[in-house]
């Protein structure tokens, strides 16, 4: 590199957003995630020794993944070669798998190949990844924001280590914002900013955990404020907040957020916390979940957890349905919040169930299902010369309509499958 190009590279990188150019370059300056890079911990040893495996970093945007895997190629002595899922093709693979050959046979050198977003990958790509990191000739190092195991070969999966990372928590959060407001090389030093502690506020709460989205708001917020009489940038809370676009719920509606909310939505109201479930349910609402969906679990939920124990919650959800349906969006969001709240309130029981689970494995391990004669239908002719119904004992005909018979099948003792006294 000449120095036009050092002098090129210098220049693009002062013009990155604040996000880019904060990134951290070490371990040391890595905030949170102590879980997976935290002292001590094997990927942490892993790093430090350059002796790095092949890994699957998978978590939410701004959580780190990229950043980690910068720092890295900033520490490893193995050529460190970089694709992107979304524009890089098998052609692309097999440029780095041949100079990852060169690299070993003349160098003795290994090779880590980043994949970002390896979930767009589609199984041909990743089956052309597959013998040459298995063969240890890469070492790969895939990130994706979708949940690896509905995304990754299985194959590519089993010879990989799994890390998980979680959104920042506030505080690390206001670490970062801090730092750059302090550093004059990389962030907004010189600019010598400040925030009020309601603009931090508003800024970290708008993060939700994505540290290059309070980055990229912090840098709008000290960008645009005026610069007061002595110099120095004041952000107050309305010009936090006037940095700040729209703030959209993450959300998919076929990966790890669709299923893990809609799973904490039934919880809630089976656990029989109305405010929660309403939580769950507005995030999926806001984010454009189909209500269908929510309504046809609402159903189910009503005969699973409440059945008989309140008999009215299953026609009221059916009907929340039948509503949805009729009227639309977004006024179904009223009758799916009523059925919602009204099934978090109802008492539980889930005997009917667990009866029918119970009944089922009875059928498939091969209890004897033979209908004896006086169970048998009558309504053909003939019925009466085959013996069917000898013998049968019409409930009405007895005191209270209730007579005592045998109803099982022939051979079988009677069995309890429901049992609503336990609930």
């Amino acid at each position: 590199m000449d120095l036009f190009e050092w002098g090129s590279q210098q220049e693009q990188a002062a013009e990155a957003p604040l996000a880019y150019r904060m990134r951290p370059r070490t371990l040391d300056e890595l905030v949170g995630q102590e879980q997976v890079v935290g002292p001590g911990t094997l990927l942490r040893r892993a790093i430090e020794a350059d002796r790095l495996m092949s890994v699957i970093l998978f978590g939410p945007p701004g959580s780190g993944k990229t950043t980690l895997a910068q720092v890295i190629a900033n520490r490893t002595k193995a050529r460190f070669e970089t694709l992107n899922a979304v524009t890089a093709g098998i052609a692309d693979i097999r440029r780095v798998v041949e100079q990852a050959r060169e690299e070993r046979t003349l160098y003795r050198r290994r090779t880590v190949l980043f994949i970002d977003e390896i979930h767009r990958f589609n199984k041909a790509q990743q089956d052309a990844l597959l013998p040459h990191v298995e063969a240890g000739l890469l070492v790969l190092i895939g990130a994706t924001t979708e949940n690896p195991y509905f995304q990754v070969n299985a194959a590519l999966l089993s010879r990989s280590l799994v890390f998980r990372l979680s959104p920042l928590p506030d505080d690390d959060v206001r670490t970062l914002i801090r730092r750059a407001l302090a550093d004059a090389e990389r962030g907004l030093g010189r600019m010598q900013a400040t925030l009020t502690p309601e603009a931090e506020s508003v800024l970290v709460r708008y993060a939700a955990g994505d540290a290059r989205r309070a980055l990229n708001a912090l840098e709008l917020a000290v960008l645009s404020a005026p610069v007061g009489p002595d110099g120095r940038v004041t952000v107050d809370a309305d010009g936090a907040r006037a940095s700040i676009q729209e703030r959209q719920v993450v959300y998919d509606t076929a990966g790890d957020e669709h299923y893990d909310t809609i799973s904490a939505f039934i919880k809630s109201v089976r656990g029989s916390d109305a405010d929660a479930a309403v939580l769950w349910l507005a995030k999926m609402l806001e984010a454009g979940e189909d209500p269908r969906f929510i309504a046809r679990r609402l159903v189910i939920l009503a005969s699973e957890d409440i059945g008989n124990a309140d008999p009215h919650a299953l026609p009221l959800a059916v009907a929340a349905l039948h509503a949805l349906e009729a009227v639309g969006m977004p006024e179904g969001r009223i009758p799916l919040a009523q059925a919602t709240t009204y099934l978090a309130k109802a008492p539980k029981s889930n005997a009917s169930y667990v009866a029918i689970n119970e009944a089922m494995a009875d059928v498939r391990a091969g209890i004897p299902l033979r209908v004896p004669a006086h169970l048998r239908g009558t309504g053909y002719a003939g019925a009466e010369k085959l013996g069917s119904g000898l013998g049968y004992k019409y409930p009405h005909d007895y005191p209270g309509h209730r007579v005592e018979q045998n109803y099982w099948p022939e051979g079988v003792e009677p069995r309890t499958y429901y049992r609503p006294e336990e609930d």
